[in-house]
């Protein structure tokens, strides 16, 4: 009985060194993510490039407003049944659940590591805590702001009122049937094509598909207007972009010059990784 209850008490102790070990390396990443930048580059050429953008961007969803959102919304109705029945099964691929599990569970099973490694190991682990964080706050932070504005701006989604009317507008209405634009589902997907393409160019491709399905997926079922998915493609690259900006301005994984050209860091290899994880192992 001694001894079991020494082996409990023992693997108790271990649990709850390593819970406090993770609260503390997950409190100072954040103290780290919101310290004051370390560079601050000229802002009025981007803020006049970003006015720019929102007013083309603006004009754009105006024009596709007014020609193409009730026209192609009717136009779905002949579709064939296989067709919608396809993207309603890949549709909620596109839901921020799908990566924000898998990227917070490895955060902070990361954060929970013992730090009895040499410093080198422990530089390439810090290296790709940075890079979990940064996908996190990317897609995550990008995916509640889109979910916040398309709340207040109410815009109806297809067929609400019982017919098709994309001028059908209630702000700050707080209801699904009202949270049409952006597309949640296309800003997700497009957050996440940017934010890992930022990282690893070489799945762009893959991941630009995977998006462009998601995006005609919420047109195809009729769960959002042409426009609502336009917006939202523009919001999830914006998003993350400036969420890039941010972690670029306090070193991390990035770097900005005076000038304010992006650079990002060399990651750690592939065979480093292995060999940091035979460490841990030992």
């Amino acid at each position: 009985m001694s001894l079991a209850h020494g082996a409990n008490s023992g693997n108790a102790g271990t649990i709850a060194a390593t819970a406090r070990r993770c609260l503390i390396n997950v409190g100072t990443a954040l103290k780290i993510l919101v310290r004051p930048a370390r560079v601050v580059p000229p802002a009025i050429a981007s803020l006049q490039w970003f006015a720019g953008a929102v007013a083309v961007v603006a004009g754009v969803l105006l024009v596709g407003i007014f020609l193409l959102d009730a026209a192609v919304i009717n136009a779905l109705a002949r579709l064939p049944r296989w067709v919608v029945g396809f993207f309603q099964e890949i549709t909620d691929f596109g839901k921020g659940a799908w990566f924000l599990w898998p990227l917070g569970l490895l955060f902070l099973f990361l954060a929970a590591l013992p730090r009895t490694i040499s410093r080198m190991s422990q530089a390439v682990l810090d290296a790709v805590m940075v890079r979990v964080g940064f996908l996190f706050v990317a897609i995550g932070l990008t995916g509640l702001m889109a979910a916040i504005v398309k709340n207040v701006i109410g815009r109806a989604r297809p067929g609400v009122s019982g017919v098709v009317d994309p001028w059908l507008f209630d702000p700050i209405h707080w209801a699904p049937a009202y949270a049409s634009l952006p597309s949640g589902h296309t800003t997700t997907a497009f957050a996440a094509l940017a934010a890992i393409g930022m990282l690893w160019p070489r799945a762009r491709t893959i991941l630009l598909v995977f998006a462009v399905l998601i995006a005609v997926s919420r047109v195809a079922i009729a769960a959002h207007y042409p426009t609502d998915v336009m917006a939202g493609a523009l919001f999830g690259i914006g998003g993350a972009i400036l969420v890039r900006r941010w972690f670029a301005l306090r070193r991390l994984g990035f770097s900005i010059g005076p000038d304010g050209t992006l650079h990002q860091f060399a990651g750690p290899s592939v065979r480093r990784i292995k060999s940091v994880a035979r460490e841990l192992l030992a």
